[in-house]
């Protein structure tokens, strides 16, 4: 426990994140019993203002959470009527015929979604059921039990100075407790991290492994617009220079989401991920859609991809992770949503027979079970050799070798490959400047490319100035002493925000500048840091982006 004087408040359940996870864990807790006392700790200024996903949701797990989610009026409004799969050269394309790619990739039954907007409905959903839901609260700190077991969090800490210590304004923030605590924080959730490191919960599992997505909302000309298509691509401009692709969903009101995902695991540190974004939007394919209209949202956010043989141990004494605090995302399909609300369901129903027998602060191992024995496995294991294959042989071999090996898993249950490891992190896998050449990279147009700075105004970030940065460098001389001469300081690169710089002014040293102000949270630095050096934490609740639609 912390020094500092703190109210407590106790709960059955803590949840930490107002994602599809925590709150299908929240929801599933009271319709188990409606007794139980749960709370749900958001960091964003409300539920669905940091959530940034494709986003083409699967409905299956929301089907058994909320079987009548159409008459309680849910935010699927766009079902998918046309998937199209293009791989792009340099001003050209080859449409992949649908019939070749295995059926689990057929996004029949599928809808496109803002998944910001689908965790505001079922977080009413959830308050309704009378689960108390806290946006605004981050949760900055874990708190153990006497024999080790996780027992609650530390929310709310508001007004501390640069330094750390309390400003004139500071609150403290409350220890709040629970049987059973459920992280579900997203992606490279900083407390997630402390908790995996702490029980070892990775001791038997592959390297975890990200990639990058950034995403744009754009309106669109209506002639051009075309309501329910899906449209994927490969190859241009990403090449052999780093794995990755794109994806175009037309939704309601003549908008349409753009995105772009970049592997972390590339080796050229002069890659510029944001760069690839902006110049993929100028392939013809893209820019006849696009032109004539307005970009209106940005956002960016890491992505789990190392799949099922990546997943850690998700049950751990008083606690467990959720979604992709546990990386539970289906790599060839861009799809999570539903494995992540699927964890908190199965998390919840071991809870519930936990707390029902009179349990506290142990292991949930039936979670660990439901995980390896169901919907998520089955969806997992099937394509858990897309993207180590990928990885290890580039995008022809595999996409080849993939769609074999989806093939045979789908058909017979069984992958002639077995399971192949993923090798280094993605953090090993930076290699050296000068083994490498430069990219040059044509300047934004304004028009269909633009620089970061003003995309990230779209954004709409905003970090309190005088409290900590939440951005915390190990040890602050190893960007310029190491970074710099080794890798030409990929930070000022990899990040999608340009939250990092190197200074070069007359007559001095170069120094290294992080502006937290603009961070969008998407946990890029903390993953592909090649000393890593920078670890992400949370920020005072309600600070970073405010998504309305992402």
């Amino acid at each position: 426990m912390s020094e500092v004087e703190r109210e407590s408040m106790e709960f059955d359940v803590v949840i930490v994140g107002a994602g599809p996870a925590g709150l299908s864990a929240a929801i599933r807790l009271k319709q188990l019993d409606a007794d139980l006392n749960v709370v749900v700790l958001e960091k964003g200024s409300e539920v669905g203002a940091h959530i940034l996903s494709g986003a083409v949701l699967d409905p299956c797990a929301l089907d058994e959470l909320i079987p009548d989610w159409k008459a309680k009026g849910a935010p699927l409004n766009t079902p998918v009527k046309k998937d199209k799969f293009l791989f792009l050269g340099p001003a050209g394309k080859m449409t992949i015929p649908n019939f070749v790619m295995p059926k689990l990739m057929n996004n029949h039954g599928n809808y496109i979604v803002s998944m910001g907007n689908v965790c505001r409905w079922l977080a009413e959903q959830a308050e309704a059921m009378g689960v108390e839901v806290f946006p605004g609260m981050a949760c900055s700190e874990l708190i153990y039990g006497d024999a080790g077991e996780l027992r609650g969090v530390i929310a709310g800490e508001f007004g501390k100075n640069a330094d750390g210590t309390p400003g004139p304004g500071y609150e403290p923030g409350m220890e709040l407790l629970g049987k059973y605590v459920f992280l579900s924080e997203g992606v490279r959730g900083s407390l997630s991290k402390e908790a995996i490191a702490k029980y070892d919960l990775a001791a038997d599992s592959d390297v975890a492994k990200f990639g990058l997505g950034m995403k744009e909302i754009w309106e669109i000309d209506p002639e051009k617009h075309s309501e329910g298509t899906v449209t994927h691509t490969m190859g241009w401009p990403l090449g052999s220079n780093a794995g990755g692709g794109s994806f175009v969903y037309h939704l309601e009101k003549n908008q349409v989401y753009v995105g772009f995902v970049v592997h972390l695991n590339y080796q050229n540190p002069h890659l510029f991920p944001y760069m690839e974004f902006q110049r993929f939007k100028h392939h013809p394919e893209i820019a006849q859609l696009l032109e004539g209209g307005k970009r209106v949202a940005y956002g960016a956010r890491a992505i789990s991809e190392g799949g099922y043989q990546s997943i850690p141990k998700v049950a751990f004494p008083g606690g467990a992770l959720l979604g992709c605090s546990a990386g539970l995302v289906n790599v060839p399909r861009i799809k999570g949503n539903h494995n992540a609300m699927y964890s908190g369901m199965h998390a919840a129903e071991a809870a519930f027979v936990a707390i029902h027998a009179g349990r506290s602060g142990d292991t949930l191992d039936d979670y660990e079970a439901l995980l390896h024995a169901g919907p998520i496995a089955d969806d997992l294991k099937k394509v858990r050799n897309v993207k180590p294959l990928w990885s290890k042989f580039g995008m022809m071999t595999s996409l080849v070798a993939g769609g074999f090996d989806m093939w045979t898993n789908e058909l017979f249950g069984l992958s002639l490959f077995g399971t192949i490891k993923h090798g280094k992190s993605d953090a090993e896998a930076t290699g050296l400047a000068a083994d490498h050449a430069e990219i040059a990279y044509p300047k934004p147009d304004g028009v269909l490319s633009f620089d970061r700075l003003t995309n990230v105004s779209f954004a709409a970030t905003n970090h309190e100035e005088e409290q900590p940065c939440h951005l915390q460098l190990a040890d602050p001389s190893v960007p310029i002493s190491v970074n710099l001469p080794k890798y030409a300081e990929p930070a000022q690169r990899y990040c999608p925000a340009g939250v990092y710089e190197v200074i070069d002014e007359d007559g001095k040293e170069p120094r290294f500048q992080v502006n937290f102000q603009n961070c969008v949270h998407c946990k890029t630095c903390d993953i592909k840091d090649p000393s890593q050096n920078i670890n992400w934490v949370t920020p005072q609740g309600g600070d970073g982006p405010n998504y309305p639609n992402m």
